[in-house]
């Protein structure tokens, strides 16, 4: 409302004096003045006194004017808001997107590694079976060759039997021919 009047020394000077001296329900000199300024005011922005706001019915103009600005900035705001909840929403879908790529090769990733695990276990596995049967075959191969020294040291203990038979033999016949001479 101080927008609607002038603002000079005299008449802080005088709306002081008038708060002051005067009570508030006697319309002084000066209110009369400032109610003429007001009104030369209208009519000099152009208005005519049928566009003039008269008492109360021109301020409840203002004021419905008001909140429909306030309501097309609040639907201005919330048209703005949509815009930036929709931007929001792609973005997030976007850092989803990627996520979900990175979780996918990561993914593949862990089944490569995992087929390679598992050939190297089908591969120890083979290892193991094959190893296994190496392992028999060396058992065996081992029991021959245990074997086969048990029976080389019987043909060596018959071999020495063989030769000392054959030197008793010829120890035999050696006293036989000097029996018989």
């Amino acid at each position: 409302m101080s927008s609607y009047y002038p603002r000079t020394k005299d008449l802080t000077r005088t709306r002081r004096s008038v708060t002051a001296d005067s009570p508030p329900s006697s319309p002084s000199t000066t209110e009369k003045n400032y109610r003429h300024d007001r009104l030369s005011r209208y009519e000099s922005s152009g208005d005519s006194a049928a566009d003039r706001p008269v008492g109360r019915t021109g301020s409840y103009t203002r004021r419905e004017t008001r909140l429909a600005s306030a309501n097309r900035q609040e639907q201005d705001a919330s048209t703005k808001d949509y815009k930036k909840m929709y931007a929001e929403a792609l973005h997030e879908n976007e850092r989803l997107k990627s996520r979900l790529q990175d979780s996918k090769k990561e993914l593949d990733k862990i089944r490569s590694q995992l087929e390679r695990v598992t050939q190297r276990h089908d591969r120890i596995s083979e290892r193991s079976s094959v190893l296994d049967s190496e392992r028999r075959e060396k058992q065996a191969l081992e029991k021959r060759v245990s074997n086969m020294e048990e029976e080389l040291k019987i043909l060596t203990e018959l071999k020495s039997d063989n030769q000392r038979l054959k030197d008793e033999n010829g120890a035999l016949i050696r006293v036989i021919s000097k029996l018989s001479k």
